[in-house]
């Protein structure tokens, strides 16, 4: 299928936007490509909440950026978040919503994991990965809808094409590879994005839904291969044709703050390896499969418990 041509944004970090008096919400917020999207939102003025499973490690991160760009305390915030636990997604809502909300950054994440389960049966990567965010967007949903220009941005992966939605086997039970479920869970992300979107203009919100992935990134996510094998060859690649998290956000902040991103793009890095442009291609059809999309929502909200209202 031929596509149309993608749109490059040249240097679309040179000016970014004051978000003083705003306020941002980062899951997975204190390393790698969330710590960059925190770092910014903060420099940039916003408040920023991030959600993290090992608080200790955030508190540390936080203190760092405090004390390194002379911030004030409040600026940052970390709160326990910890995506396959319910009612952890339900402690981090109430704290983070009741106020006007203005970006929501859906970036954390496991990847290739040995199999393990939800208290549901879920396979973990697209229980953590999908059905957290899912439950989480739900619920911060009516405060975005009070912000100025909100936009929720999920992070997915450029590997959701390969992948297979596979609704039938949510456990992974007949036969579980770890990258296969790593995709899929990234495929979930890019359609729960393009399903969320549809529903916001459909509904006249003001929020607007983005996808973004960082292309081929040195983050603390390729640590976690069962395989040794696996370990190894990606940190070759990585290291040979791989961004460090600064550049390879570039697509998560041009999809959260540049006023010419569509959401009907998907933004990630391009070019250089040290100061790359962003690149917004358009989504292949596994994601735009509207059928899927809704089979896919409704199965979303059954196993969360919750509905998006708009």
């Amino acid at each position: 299928m031929d596509y149309p041509a993608p749109t490059r944004l040249t240097s679309p970090l040179l000016t970014l936007p004051d978000l003083a008096g705003r306020r941002a919400v980062v899951t997975g917020g204190a390393s790698g490509l969330g710590l960059v999207t925190t770092r910014t939102f903060a420099l940039q003025g916003a408040d920023v909440i991030i959600g993290a499973r090992d608080v200790t490690k955030a508190e540390a991160a936080r203190a760092h950026l405090l004390a390194e760009h002379d911030l004030s305390a409040g600026k940052i915030t970390v709160a326990e978040l910890d995506l396959i636990d319910p009612d952890s997604i339900e402690r981090f809502a109430g704290m983070a919503a009741g106020a006007p909300m203005d970006l929501l950054v859906l970036n954390a994440g496991i990847s290739s994991v040995p199999l393990r389960h939800d208290r549901n049966g879920i396979e973990s990567q697209f229980a953590t990965n999908h059905l957290g965010h899912f439950a989480l967007a739900a619920r911060l949903l009516p405060s975005l809808e009070q912000g100025t220009d909100p936009r929720v941005v999920t992070v997915s992966s450029a590997l959701y094409a390969a992948a297979k939605l596979d609704l039938e086997d949510l456990a992974s039970s007949s036969r579980y590879s770890p990258g296969r479920a790593y995709n899929r869970s990234k495929l979930a992300n890019v359609m729960f994005a393009l399903e969320l979107g549809r529903r916001l203009a459909e509904s006249g919100s003001s929020v607007r839904s983005f996808a973004a992935h960082p292309g081929m990134a040195r983050t603390p996510l390729h640590t976690t291969y069962p395989s040794v094998a696996t370990r190894v060859m990606t940190r070759i690649i990585a290291g040979a044709i791989g961004r460090e998290p600064g550049p390879a956000d570039v697509g998560v902040l041009t999809a959260a703050l540049h006023p010419d991103a569509s959401p009907e793009l998907f933004w990630g890095p391009t070019g250089s390896k040290t100061h790359p442009d962003a690149v917004g291609d358009w989504f292949k059809p596994v994601a735009t499969d509207l059928g899927a999309a809704v089979s896919l929502w409704e199965v979303s909200e059954r196993l969360t418990g919750t509905r998006i209202a708009m």
